[in-house]
């Protein structure tokens, strides 16, 4: 049980955060199970409400050697994608908070995920709480709708104080191609082209990967402000358990970073780290606490611990 948002919520509550969830789950014993599983990683639940309805899924195909995995997505017409836009007090919801974090999943669901995730993003903004949000596109989810993508993740970006994007959403959102260059080239093309066109947006992060078999992965991470970029360093991945949930995993661990007054290549490199450690554990939800993280930033190890 999981979800973007989820994930990064719970991964800041191993991390010793104060963090709330605001949703809608249907009205029966599906819902309640995912709101008890919530609840188990210390997450406040006191927004989220019940509705009638169904429960979103999705599928997970695992993969294996050069056999990638696969989503399936069964999430149309759930009591979280038709809940009403107005349904959330986004005053109340964001009264006293340091982040407000969403994903670009939430306005895929469908026209009232869309609303929903603007009202909020908006409210943010009038609140003066910074605003993180992970591109995290989904084609599946979009072409269920045919939504505009561009238009509606163009507005969320223009809400962000920070963004877990790379050159391919910023090629969705401002319908730009970056092609030339290797991957470092392309995101830094791309995050130009973001800051250019989105005034108030301060960084963008994101993970670089190179698979080269299911299990077998590097991950690095960079992130681009105004005025510098900080290049994280290269984690070799073998026998990967589960990369699903890794972004968010990331995006936790920079975010606890900027929390703890973390300078922003410290915030990047820990937040790699965490998404390194997601690796190793199965599920949506990072399981890793600071220690844990702190470990994997000392250097190799891998032995067992007596």
């Amino acid at each position: 049980m999981g979800g973007a948002e989820t994930n990064v919520a719970g991964s800041l509550a191993h991390f010793g955060h104060n963090a709330a969830m605001v949703s809608t789950l249907p009205d029966n014993a599906v819902g309640r199970a995912v709101l008890g599983e919530i609840r188990k990683h210390g997450i406040d639940t006191s927004f989220i409400r019940f509705a009638p309805g169904r429960m979103g899924l999705y599928f997970v195909t695992m993969g294996a050697a050069v056999r990638p995995s696969e989503v399936t997505y069964d999430r149309a017409h759930s009591a979280f994608a038709d809940d009403a836009p107005e349904a959330v007090n986004w005053d109340a919801a964001l009264k006293g908070a340091a982040w407000f974090h969403i994903s670009g999943v939430t306005p895929a669901l469908g026209p009232n995920g869309a609303k929903a995730a603007q009202r909020a993003a908006d409210a943010a903004r009038r609140m003066n709480v910074p605003v993180s949000f992970d591109g995290n596109f989904r084609s599946k989810l979009w072409a269920a709708w045919k939504g505009d993508a561009p238009g509606i993740l163009k507005g969320l970006m223009a809400s962000a104080d920070l963004a877990f994007i790379d050159d391919r959403d910023v090629a969705v959102i401002l319908g730009q191609q970056f092609s030339a260059g290797d991957d470092l080239e392309r995101r830094r093309a791309a995050a130009k082209a973001a800051f250019t066109a989105f005034p108030q947006l301060k960084r963008i992060a994101c993970t670089v990967r190179v698979t080269s078999a299911a299990q077998a992965h590097q991950l690095s991470a960079i992130m681009f402000t105004r005025g510098s970029e900080h290049k994280a360093r290269t984690y070799a991945l073998e026998g990967v358990v589960d990369r699903i949930g890794g972004g968010d995993a990331f995006a936790a661990g920079v975010l606890h970073g900027l929390i703890t007054k973390m300078d922003d290549a410290a915030a990047l490199e820990f937040g790699l780290a965490a998404a390194c450690l997601k690796h190793s554990y199965p599920g949506d939800i990072n399981l890793a606490h600071i220690a844990d993280v702190e470990d994997v930033l000392k250097g190799p190890g891998g032995d067992i611990r007596r």
